[in-house]
């Protein structure tokens, strides 16, 4: 597991990179939010009430900002969280 700080506008968040033996599992995490690769299912996070949207296509963390999020938790779209949005804006909105 690797992990590096990434700084969205003043807010650190913690980015999370897993090698599986085909591909590389993706995770940017702030307090409250969640920003995933298409690895991820949003039905835990629903159950579990958290922040989380996902991102597909993605091989780094530079890709999962920009990309526009395909999912998302309905605690994120409480806190915010449209379609259409990019990851960027996503984890800026849920971690408010």
């Amino acid at each position: 597991m690797e992990q590096e700080r990434i700084n969205i506008s003043g807010i650190e968040f913690r980015g999370i990179r897993l090698k599986t033996e085909h591909g590389t599992i993706l995770l940017i995490q702030g307090e409250k939010a969640n920003l995933g690769c298409g690895y991820f299912s949003i039905a835990p996070a629903d159950k579990l009430g958290d922040r989380f949207a996902v991102v597909t296509e993605v091989k780094c963390f530079e890709d999962m900002l920009q990309a526009e999020i395909r999912q998302f938790s309905k605690a994120a779209a409480e806190s915010g969280v449209t379609e259409s949005m990019t990851g960027r804006d996503a984890l800026l909105q849920m971690e408010q």
